[in-house]
């Protein structure tokens, strides 16, 4: 039947008028299209025959209808729409991804999918759809590592994650890697159900297994045994003992009243600026303030344990990158983001499920912001 042109217009107004005659004109026409793109291409290869067509459902903007793909007998055809439609699936489980990473719940997630693609995603489904997401956040938590780093901020935060049939906080061991260039990177997130210095050790050897072979200052808490942990695996390594941790630990112990003062005096026993003081003398006068101290405090008195040493490395380097190697604060801060993306979250089914998330995390900081080099680190400043 010929229609006219006034016809045509009418019946293609009609089916403006509304959403589903909207779906069905863009379906028509991408079917036309892609028959009219294979009756191209076998014209031009000679030998070439049709050989019908297979379903491909397409979603998007709020609607979805299923397709009609030609096909050729040596299936060498592919129509413009199919890269148009592997790009929007692309693009879906990379949203998926972003939507999962932020926080969102799977439930929420098919959500926001049912409104932009007009179909809902079951908590299945999304998180099938992620899989491919998995596999790559896994593969860059594995990937092969500089031979070199100024320094390595090592630090455990914890989750709760469900085992069998109970629900336990885990800690979750993070190393954060300084660059000869000044940039940063995360170099592992990996669980143990515990912290002890003794993962830490088979944590810092697993780095030589993926080509690290130097690190020349090792940045810690004041974990029991931490010290032999990092001699046994990085021997020529310097150590640094968080001197944010001290201070905290410090004031918790002493009364209101004596806060104040203590503060000052441990902004006088740690000082940034360069004064010419040792390690070693550092250490003297710690000794003099634990025994001052332990007067009122009995606890202080402890402070004078030789390996306490270690919470004045850093006067052995420049003044200018003091601030930001005498503390953890860098990998707690990557630690707050962890919590951030955890907290709209209860219990996480498997702990690879809690890697997954903080390893998502882990590569964007690493990406984006630890990608900005820092002028002040630089290899001749670190030695």
């Amino acid at each position: 039947m010929e229609l006219t042109t006034s016809q045509k217009s009418a019946f293609i107004s009609e089916m403006l008028s509304s959403e589903s005659g909207i779906n069905e004109l863009i379906r028509i026409l991408l079917n036309t299209f892609s028959k009219q793109e294979r009756s191209l291409f076998v014209q031009e290869h000679k030998g070439e025959q049709c050989n019908g067509f297979r379903p491909r459902r397409w979603r998007g903007y709020g609607c979805s209808f299923e397709l009609r793909i030609p096909r050729t007998r040596s299936g060498s055809f592919e129509p413009l729409i199919l890269g148009i439609l592997s790009h929007q699936e692309s693009e879906r489980a990379l949203l998926l991804h972003e939507l999962y990473t932020r926080g969102l719940s799977c439930e929420d997630i098919g959500a926001v999918c049912e409104r932009l693609y007009g179909h809902h995603y079951s908590k299945q489904q999304v998180s099938f759809l992620s899989n491919t997401s998995k596999a790559e956040i896994y593969k860059w938590l594995e990937r092969q590592l500089s031979p070199h780093y100024l320094a390595v901020y090592i630090d455990a935060t914890f989750a709760f994650t469900r085992r069998e049939d109970s629900v336990s906080k885990e800690a979750y061991y993070t190393m954060l890697g300084l660059l000869p260039d000044g940039s940063r990177e995360v170099l592992c997130v990996v669980n143990h159900p515990t912290e002890g210095a003794l993962n830490w050790e088979m944590e810092l050897k697993a780095l030589k297994t993926r080509g690290v072979e130097r690190i020349d200052l090792i940045i810690s808490d004041a974990l029991q045994g931490i010290e032999r942990a990092i001699c046994s695996a990085f021997p020529q390594s310097a150590h640094q003992l968080c001197v944010v941790h001290f201070k905290r630990q410090a004031l918790n112990v002493v009364s209101k009243r004596d806060k104040a003062q203590m503060t000052q005096e441990l902004d006088e026993l740690f000082p940034i600026r360069d004064i010419g003081l040792t390690p070693i003398k550092a250490f003297e006068k710690l000794c003099t303030f634990a025994e001052r101290w332990g007067k009122s405090y009995r606890s202080f008195l402890s402070l004078s344990s030789p390996r306490n040493i270690g919470y004045f490395t850093y006067l052995r380097f420049p003044e200018e990158v003091r601030r930001m190697i005498y503390s953890t604060t860098w990998v707690e801060r990557l630690n707050r983001s962890y919590k951030r993306t955890l907290r709209m979250r209860g219990a996480l089914p498997s702990a690879g499920a809690v890697v997954f998330l903080l390893g998502s995390v882990a590569r964007e900081m690493t990406e984006r912001t630890y990608a900005r080099r820092l002028p002040y680190f630089q290899e001749r400043s670190i030695k």
